[in-house]
């Protein structure tokens, strides 16, 4: 058995959304980014949760495996996974060597050509079916006043992505008074264009269900008195990123 340990935040047996067909969905904690409409502040904190070892997650994850059918596998979600990137390369390895198809739901901010990150990078991908990406804004100062860090590694880290060849999706939060902004969405559009293995393009309306959690943890919200968008703005977006 695998000494790799990973820091589990929660699972869920049935995801519909989060991947190819049903998976199993494991969301680990820990996460550098500090998104305003973050729904799950919970999962900030590193080095806690359940802890969990790749075998014993697959243990877990197996006795879902007839529900799968034959595009269903896991997602590992977070927090942000490439935090955890030892645990998450573990974890895929096995994974693959059962036959399961894995995806990664990924914000890529840990990305840098730096080692030994990056060959643990290139060597996870190897093993990793689709990588759902979420692009929190296209422009660079805009997705630090929104996160709190640069988005140069990120977008750098999707273009290698698709480079590899590996299956893209890609997710867009949209915010009124913040991404929720034509000139925005279309150069998100331009950027994703240049990618060559985009299968989907997600709009995610913004929402406010995560506030109460800001409140228990005694963190300030920044996006209070932010309505989600309208119909008529989401259905905006979606035809300017070409959601199908």
């Amino acid at each position: 058995m695998s000494d790799v340990i990973g820091y589990i935040n929660k699972f869920e047996s049935f995801g519909a959304v989060d991947g190819p067909g049903i998976r199993f969905l494991i969301f680990l904690n820990g996460c550098k980014m500090r998104c305003a409409f973050c729904h799950n502040p919970e999962t900030w904190a590193e080095h806690q949760g359940e802890e969990y070892t790749a075998d014993q997650v697959l243990e877990k994850a197996l006795r879902f495996k007839p529900y799968w059918k034959k595009d269903g596998g896991i997602t590992v979600s977070g927090g942000e996974p490439l935090l955890q990137i030892d645990f998450v390369l573990d974890l895929f390895k096995k994974a693959k060597a059962k036959g399961i198809t894995t995806c990664i739901d990924t914000a890529g901010q840990p990305f840098t050509h730096e080692e030994p990150f990056y060959s643990k990078w290139k060597e996870l991908m190897s093993v990793t079916d689709t990588v759902m990406l979420d692009i929190k804004n296209i422009d660079p100062e805009e997705h630090k006043k929104l996160t709190g860090v640069d988005n140069a590694n990120i977008l750098e880290m999707a273009k290698e992505i698709s480079d590899m060849g590996i299956t893209l999706w890609i997710r867009h939060v949209l915010v009124p008074g913040g991404s929720d902004n034509d000139d925005l969405l279309h150069r998100t559009r331009e950027f994703i264009d240049t990618l060559k293995t985009v299968e989907r393009v997600e709009i995610l309306p913004y929402h406010s269900l995560g506030v109460p959690k800001y409140a228990e943890l005694g963190i300030p919200y920044r996006l209070e008195g932010v309505e989600s968008p309208t119909a008529e703005r989401i259905q905006n977006a979606k035809e300017i990123l070409g959601c199908k």
